[in-house]
């Protein structure tokens, strides 16, 4: 069984990016991010609608940190501390050397390239940091452009389960991609 030590928190970064920790000063950022219905278009939670929502999702980002139960990272073009979105490891299994990535970023940003970059990092660190012996991203199978990211990041597609998450009223399929670290490629 791995064993997960998050500390010291290390910021990754890449040609055009910084990866950086997530504190309270970016409170706006992450209201703007979880409180938009597009951004949270395929992701089964509710919306952030007031500060204090954004206030209490970095406090569990933070936790989770401190827990060693997951990682996050504030997604910022260097030279710019503003956060443009959030990437992590979330539903770390020790026992299984895997971990979910996740990630999200503000619609003005989509198309740039930016989610792929910071994905390449985030795995980077999940097998050399983290030591995992796969990823996986579980995506809402309409979502063209995360399934477009992920197979450009060297993904394949697991499984497509249907109606396995109720949400809202309603049951909604996922899909799974995964990526092992003998595949995994800079």
């Amino acid at each position: 069984m791995l064993t997960i030590n998050f500390h010291p928190f290390q910021n990754l970064e890449t040609k055009r990016l910084l990866l950086r920790r997530i504190d309270e000063n970016d409170v706006d950022e992450i209201l703007a991010l979880r409180g938009n219905s597009e951004t949270m278009k395929y992701i089964p939670r509710p919306l952030a609608k007031t500060k204090e929502d954004a206030l209490q999702h970095i406090a569990m980002i933070n936790e989770k940190i401190e827990d060693n139960t997951g990682i996050n990272w504030g997604i910022t073009i260097k030279g710019n501390l503003k956060i443009i979105g959030i990437i992590g490891h979330y539903r770390i299994q020790p026992e299984n050397h895997r971990a979910e990535i996740g990630y999200m970023s503000l619609p003005e940003t989509y198309g740039k390239g930016y989610i792929t970059e910071a994905i390449k990092a985030v795995v980077k660190y999940g097998f050399e940091q983290m030591n995992l012996h796969s990823v996986e991203a579980v995506i809402d199978p309409d979502n063209i452009a995360s399934e477009k990211v992920l197979l450009k990041n060297g993904f394949v597609k697991e499984a497509h389960i249907l109606e396995n998450e109720l949400w809202d009223g309603k049951f909604w399929d996922t899909v799974i991609y995964s990526l092992l670290r003998r595949n995994f490629k800079e």
